[in-house]
């Protein structure tokens, strides 16, 4: 009996860190990618960004859902894609004011996507 209580208090401290890991982790995914948004978002602003500026923030975002596929919903992260996909085509063609809205949805993307995957009571029912 002592050793199911053991074994049954193990496995519950286990999850607890996975869930824990994985919360810590998304976020600071995340928060890479929205500093890297945030950063992208004033070069537009300034009218300084080009092509390579979108492509950067692209590259980093590709290596970061290569991880991420395991955490988050493949839909979410082809949200992201998609979005960002229209950002940096706007860069390209300097359309800099439909390039800043698509970059401001990213942002708020970024922002709250991760509280979806967060160990909250609305999460689980």
């Amino acid at each position: 009996m002592v050793k199911s209580i053991i074994y049954t208090l193990t496995a519950i401290l286990l999850c607890i860190a996975l869930f824990i890991f994985t919360e810590w982790y998304v976020n600071s995914q995340f928060d890479d990618f929205s500093a890297a948004l945030d950063t992208l978002y004033t070069k537009i602003e300034d009218g300084a960004a080009n092509r390579e500026d979108g492509f950067a923030v692209r590259s980093l975002w590709n290596d970061k859902k290569s991880k991420l596929h395991i955490f988050v919903p493949h839909n979410d992260i082809s949200y992201v894609d998609y979005w960002l996909s229209e950002a940096c085509g706007l860069i390209y063609s300097q359309k800099y004011d439909l390039a800043l809205a698509k970059i401001e949805v990213l942002k708020e993307v970024a922002k709250n996507m991760p509280d979806a995957y967060t160990l909250k009571l609305e999460n689980i029912f």
